[in-house]
């Protein structure tokens, strides 16, 4: 298989700290109008939780704040959040997050790194916990309080979100923790009872489009991700990143349905996993003759030359179960080809038994390494 890298997306997308859309806008204007020293934010991937949370740092630190509590963005307090180095605002994020979205690292960690004596972490750390407790103890440097990000908070493991526990029940008395999620039900009951709840809304399709195409996309490439991502404007986004436009998305299910590798060229395994988890729910949709979610019904062969049910069902539980091991050291190309290769024996109708193909898509992925 080729090694060459894809070419970079022609299209990248504005940084998630930018103004905020209009329906994050009103969520977090609510918001500011409410008291607690601690918010959840969640729902699911693409709707703008970190934008809202880093929006209620920077309003709460604000030292002008606007009549509605929402920052003036011009003050110093404000210019310290949009270069990261505000003294009274500390980001708890995964180390990968952290350098995907331009934050800084410690020094202890970045020398680590730097050293190659580990590589960055996908979980929030114990140590970066600790020092985020010691910070909200101290105190304030511009006297307007301090506040405790954490993005995603499903990143925490059971340890660190035990080292958080203490804090969040007898908060000093100027600081205050936004945590936002994407997984809320992968939090302690313990982390999710001592926090005020936000539900994040869905915007309006015609309202994302529009936004969509204000960041720079083709209206019907905004559209044709809207859909992709489900209603999620972030995550279209996000896609349209990716090198992924509204062409060489709707070829997708063809490519699964015939094997061809070169169609998820540039995807890594967990972006290949997601896309093949959406084409098989929409495969079953087709195939009981309910109009696709992630597609259109165009992008798909006719109903009759899919595969029943059965077979769709064991490749969608196989997908869940390739899930959980994407982010693993597996060699990502034969991971990929092995991917594809139970795309098209599960969407493929077959004369051969349901049991023999189910036995090809469950192949362990061991020997991936």
């Amino acid at each position: 298989m080729s090694t060459r890298k894809p070419a970079a997306p022609a299209f990248v997308a504005p940084p998630q700290d930018g103004p905020l859309p209009p329906w994050l806008q009103q969520q977090m204007l609510d918001l500011l109008q409410q008291r607690g020293h601690a918010w959840l934010l969640q729902g699911p991937s693409g709707l703008g939780q970190y934008a809202i949370a880093l929006g209620l740092v920077r309003s709460w630190l604000c030292e002008q704040p606007q009549a509605d509590g929402s920052a003036c963005g011009h003050c110093e307090s404000c210019h310290g959040v949009e270069v990261r180095t505000h003294p009274d605002l500390f980001v708890l994020m995964p180390e990968t997050q952290l350098h995907e979205l331009d934050w800084p690292l410690g020094e202890k960690a970045q020398k680590e790194l730097d050293d190659k004596k580990r590589k960055p972490s996908k979980e929030i750390r114990i140590e970066s916990m600790r020092d985020a407790v010691e910070f909200s103890q101290r105190t304030s440097s511009r006297n307007r309080g301090k506040a405790v990000l954490i993005y995603p908070a499903e990143r925490m493991n059971h340890v660190t979100a035990n080292a958080l526990l203490k804090t969040l029940e007898e908060p000093p008395g100027d600081v205050r923790f936004v945590l936002a999620t994407e997984a809320a039900h992968q939090l302690l009951p313990t982390i999710r009872s001592r926090c005020m709840t936000h539900t994040m809304a869905w915007p309006q399709q015609e309202q994302a489009a529009v936004w969509l195409e204000q960041q720079g996309l083709p209206a019907h490439d905004a559209a044709a991700l809207l859909q992709a991502a489900g209603g999620r404007p972030h995550d279209a986004l996000a896609l349209a990143s990716q090198g992924v436009m509204a062409a060489s998305w709707r070829q997708l299910p063809q490519a699964a349905w015939s094997g061809q590798v070169a169609a998820f060229a540039g995807f890594t395994p967990l972006q290949a996993i997601d896309a093949l988890q959406k084409i098989c729910h929409d495969a079953l949709l087709v195939r009981s003759g309910s109009v696709p979610r992630f597609f259109a019904i165009e992008d798909f062969p006719a109903a009759d030359r899919l595969a029943g049910w059965n077979l769709l069902t064991r490749w969608s539980r196989q997908l869940a179960r390739d899930r959980r091991s994407a982010e693993h050291p597996y060699n990502p190309g034969l991971f990929l080809e092995d991917l594809l290769s139970q795309a098209r024996l599960a969407l493929q109708p077959r004369r051969q038994s349901a049991g023999r193909a189910a036995g090809s898509a469950a192949r362990p992925v061991a020997n991936y390494r």
